[in-house]
């Protein structure tokens, strides 16, 4: 029987942790187990960001650094990392780092129970940009904060402390310590409980011998069964170390995404070949979220109220699905049977994104329609991509999410604009269309009526886009415009 020691770097030393249950969160044994009361459990399911700690792997020779939210990251998976709280950031003497000093240069503090948080993020902005010379702009401190949340402040102070970072001495992290501690401790981490294969062989055959035990990726969704329905899982299997998962390959006609790709990286590979998607990338979810959760784990997860998936539909991508021996391929929303159902076999795992290419004059929308412009869940999320040809509708692809039990293609809307010229009058008859094909139920989130009468709206938005129109998006609005 193996243990359930894990074991992580800190402080420049080794921590080993013993008799560490698989479903036992990070910030759980920060708190309970390591005392660092400094990491604040708020919402307790990676709203609100005051449990972020920063997170530091070996990739390519260099050291990453990733927030991410502990009340949702299961401890187990830090295994082989290094791990900052807000206790590690101060000098022996006592000296404030720099994401600390600005903090308080700009008041940028006052209840004081979000700022650890914010200060973490502001630590993985430090190593990222400032210590590698790069500038940090307001519209970063932005996005990088982005799932930090505080009610006392009002942010500005808090983004003035992110730009004034740079004016602080400079603090550094002994890099080349860390890499050298790190590949020490570096392969597969298998536990009472909770197996971390480092190749796909031996995920693969893993899988087959425990089909039974719960799959796990970056857990921001999984996270929640443990902190909010207090579930427990006798098996884990964490996909995240296989190698061959974490890979992006370029390819002339599609990206391959693996199912281990974080949402960051992935999101970051589509932003490239579709720069208008940045906005809509950035509003998936806060960074923290988007640095500990992955692609195929957004996929596999199957949420009807997903972001990543209405997009993949519309723009025709395929899955792969992985199993001892062989594989399998088939069109996103073929995947989904029903609510939070696949047709995933139990000795399967899903192990890449197949995305194609834009192609010249491509005409592709990002909607998402939230409470909250930032750090929400959509109510209804619309991606449309068309091409057009001679002035009429050569292609189309439309994937909605918030509207069905899963993800769906909307195949009757797609019908209703296909071989058509594309006018006003065509995109209304596509508006009654879309609003027509589903029907959505009533939560907290929005009712049926609001849904299908947005759906509609958001025709009436990519058409008036599609000729030009600006001003109709608040992605398109600067606060300064509006001040003024």
């Amino acid at each position: 029987m193996h243990s359930q020691t894990i074991r992580f770097i800190r402080r420049g030393e080794l921590v080993s942790l013993g008799n560490v249950p698989p479903a036992r969160t990070l910030l759980e044994v920060l708190r309970e187990d390591l005392g660092c009361t400094g990491t604040k459990e708020g919402c307790g399911e990676g709203d609100c960001g005051a449990c972020t700690v920063v997170l530091g792997e070996a990739v390519d020779g260099r050291l990453q650094y990733r927030a991410v939210n502990s009340c949702i990251k299961l401890a187990h998976s830090v295994d082989g990392l290094a791990v900052w709280t807000v206790e590690d950031l101060a000098g022996p003497d006592g000296t404030l780092h720099p994401a600390q000093e600005a903090m308080v240069r700009c008041h940028g503090s006052q209840c004081g129970f979000c700022t650890p948080g914010f200060v973490m993020s502001l630590f993985g902005v430090y190593q990222n940009y400032v210590c590698q010379g790069k500038p940090v702009t307001r519209e970063l401190a932005q996005s990088a904060l982005s799932g930090n949340l505080c009610r006392c402040t009002g942010y500005r102070p808090i983004l003035d402390a992110a730009v004034e970072m740079a004016a602080v001495p400079k603090v550094g992290v002994d890099e080349a310590k860390v890499l050298a501690q790190l590949a020490q401790l570096r392969g597969s981490h298998e536990a009472a409980g909770y197996m971390a294969p480092d190749s796909l062989d031996e995920l693969l055959s893993l899988r087959a011998a425990h089909p039974d035990a719960q799959v796990v990726a970056g857990c921001t969704d999984v996270g929640l069964w443990v902190t909010k329905q207090h579930r427990e899982f006798a098996q884990v299997l964490d996909v995240t170390r296989a190698r061959e998962l974490r890979r992006i390959e370029q390819h002339p006609s599609h990206i391959v995404i693996g199912a281990a790709v974080s949402l960051s990286d992935a999101y970051d590979a589509l932003v490239q070949d579709r720069p208008q998607l940045r906005s809509f990338a950035e509003r998936f979810a806060g960074l923290p979220v988007r640095n500990a959760g992955t692609l195929g784990g957004n996929v596999a997860n199957g949420s009807p109220i997903g972001d990543s998936m209405p997009l993949l539909i519309a723009r025709g991508a395929r899955i792969v699905l992985l199993r001892q021996g062989g594989q399998r391929e088939l069109p996103l929303e073929d995947f989904y049977t029903g609510y939070r159902r696949n047709v995933l076999a139990p000795d399967e795992l899903v192990g890449s994104v197949l995305v194609p290419r834009p192609q010249p004059g491509e005409l592709l929308r990002a909607y998402k329609i939230s409470k909250r412009f930032e750090d929400d869940i959509s109510a209804v999320c619309l991606v449309i991509r068309m091409e057009l040809e001679a002035g009429r509708v050569a292609s189309i692809g439309i994937g909605a999410g918030g509207v069905a039990a899963t993800p769906v293609r909307a195949r009757q809307a797609e019908a209703a604009l296909l071989g058509q010229p594309w006018t006003e009058d065509t995109a209304r008859a596509a508006a009654e269309a879309l609003r027509a094909e589903f029907q959505p139920i009533s939560d907290m989130r929005a009712s049926a009526a609001y849904r299908q009468q947005v759906l509609g709206n958001l025709v009436q938005r990519f058409w008036l886009e599609s000729q030009g129109a600006r001003g109709i998006n608040l992605e398109r609005i600067a606060i300064g415009e509006v001040a003024a």
